[in-house]
């Protein structure tokens, strides 16, 4: 069994990104821009737009962090987005989701100039994607993809099952599984909370990705040997004896699944990594294809 070290993985990602824009620095041009907006304070997003922000100033990125009340209404949001959208010095922004109550999560989302949405979220980017054309891919899959391909995990004329349908990560996995080239060229099944005898389709799995959001769900008699895993799921779970009160748990009993495993990802360590990694690698995209443009 081979751990997928998505930790590793992403800090090798980042140091080829920092070369990248030492490069453009040296050339006296214009280093890549992100920014995060972020709508109240939710701690689990505060967190992560801060490992945002910071890994932007780790590899030489410019950033802005646009911090919104909890209460603002969805018009100031979308005129906010708006003027992002026309800031020419701006490469990319997210808007960190979930977005309180109120507010209409997709209006929202469809606001961004998708030229400018690293997150990959856009119809616009999402049909580029299905129809194999350049474009951004959302950040989570992106990140999968580089994983399979950086350990050279073979996908050819494999059977895929993905567990949950999200647009996120579920859909968007299951279409570039499918996708010729590799990683890719891969038979796929998206299953999710509706599909019956689910055991059936994940026994007879050679790569099994699960995004499905419930604790240790994957047992070790849902698998075969040699299965390739990852694991997306993360969910904190309580205990007591831990100082944080919690532990981070994914999808998959790890304890059982990884002794049939080729490969596996750990939960934390795997895929979390990689989705900060490849927003920075979008956003170097688009800086690229803005300069084109000009």
């Amino acid at each position: 069994m081979q751990l997928l070290d998505g930790k590793k993985t992403a800090e090798d990602i980042k140091n080829e990104i920092a070369a990248e824009v030492q490069s453009i620095k040296d050339a006296g041009g214009k280093v890549p821009h992100l920014a995060a907006v972020i709508v109240g304070t939710n701690g689990a997003s505060l967190t992560y737009v801060g490992s945002k922000v910071k890994s932007c100033q780790q590899i030489g990125f410019d950033s802005t962090l646009v911090s919104l009340p909890e209460d603002i209404s969805e018009e100031a949001l979308l005129a906010k987005i708006k003027e992002l959208n026309e800031d020419d010095d701006l490469d990319g922004f997210i808007v960190q989701l979930p977005l309180p109550k109120h507010i209409d999560e997709q209006k929202i989302l469809m606001a961004i100039d998708p030229d400018k949405d690293v997150d990959g979220f856009h119809p616009t980017n999402f049909g580029k994607m299905a129809l194999e054309m350049e474009s951004f891919i959302p950040a989570t899959p992106f990140g999968i993809m580089q994983l399979l391909e950086r350990y050279k995990v073979e996908t050819a004329g494999k059977h895929t099952v993905v567990i949950g349908r999200s647009h996120i990560v579920g859909r968007p996995m299951s279409i570039l599984m499918s996708r010729k080239g590799n990683p890719g060229d891969s038979t796929v099944t998206l299953t999710h909370s509706r599909t019956k005898n689910l055991a059936e389709f994940t026994k007879n799995a050679d790569i099994i990705i699960t995004a499905l959001g419930v604790p240790e769900f994957l047992k070790g008699d849902m698998v075969k040997d040699g299965v390739v895993i990852v694991d997306v799921g993360i969910t904190r779970v309580e205990d007591t004896s831990n100082s944080k009160g919690y532990v981070i748990k994914g999808d998959v009993d790890f304890d059982e699944v990884s002794k049939k495993a080729s490969y596996i990802t750990p939960v934390p360590g795997g895929v979390g990594p990689m989705t900060i990694a490849m927003l920075l690698k979008n956003t170097l995209l688009a800086r690229k294809m803005r300069s084109v443009k000009k």
